[in-house]
Parts: structure tokens; C-alpha cells; sequence
């Protein structure tokens, strides 16, 4: 996925539908609850949330294809670091200064696209 803010409405269209089952997989994986996959999708209504999860959208917001954008990079910079441990990773205290002894999730959980890109830059610096 290029910069998400360039993505046309086509583009979301054919893009949402992967986007949204690769995003719930690592969601899976990660073990997220619901509330927390709805933060990191920047959504409020759960009902919006649950007709995403069921494929009933025709093309999401060009907000959620960045968010989810992040969400891979830090899931698939995590796979190469971390090889064992990844999924595991997003949730362990740490002492990392953008995480101030508080959890990878716990700052992507803020609600802000800045704290995702935060988190990705931290674990691309990470991968050198």
C-alpha cells in the first residue's frame, strides 16, 4: 500500500476488502479486544465496526487505509525482529522513550494516526 493519503476512491474500494481481513488476522493475533481494534480503526460506532468485520463496506475512509497501513508495518517489521516473540511484543511494558514503560498498544490505542506512525518509525529505526 503507497501513502494512503493518494489512494482514490476506486483504489479504497479494491483496497478495503483485503485491507480490512489482513487487518483482523493480525488483530487475532495480537489478541486484541473489540474496543481496541476500534481505536486503532478510529472508529466510535460499533456498528460501523461490526459491518466492517463482516465485509459489508464498499470502500473505508481514507483514515482507516492509513491506520491500517501502520498496523502491517509495525505487524510485519515486528515478524522480522522478532521472529518468536512479535505478536507478543505490542502488549509487554516498554522502556523505549515513545512507550514510557507503557505498552506498544497501549500508545496505538491513543486514537491519534500520529501514535501509529510513532510506533512505526520506532520499529523500523528498530530493523536499522
Amino acid at each position: 500500500m503507497g501513502s494512503a493519503s493518494k489512494v482514490t476512491t476506486t483504489e479504497r474500494r479494491d483496497l478495503s476488502g483485503p485491507a480490512l481481513r489482513t487487518f483482523f488476522r493480525i488483530a487475532q493475533a495480537w489478541g486484541l479486544k473489540e474496543r481496541e481494534q476500534m481505536r486503532l480503526l478510529g472508529l466510535d460506532s460499533r456498528s460501523t465496526f461490526q459491518s466492517w468485520k463482516r465485509g459489508a463496506v464498499a470502500a473505508i475512509p481514507k483514515d482507516a487505509i492509513e491506520r491500517i497501513s501502520y498496523v502491517f508495518g509495525i505487524y510485519k517489521g515486528l515478524h522480522i525482529l522478532l521472529p518468536q516473540s512479535a505478536d507478543e511484543w505490542v502488549r509487554r511494558p516498554n522502556q523505549a522513550a515513545p512507550f514510557g514503560g507503557r505498552s506498544a498498544l497501549d500508545r496505538m490505542v491513543s486514537g491519534n494516526v500520529a501514535d501509529l506512525y510513532v510506533v512505526r518509525q520506532y520499529v523500523d529505526a528498530q530493523r536499522g
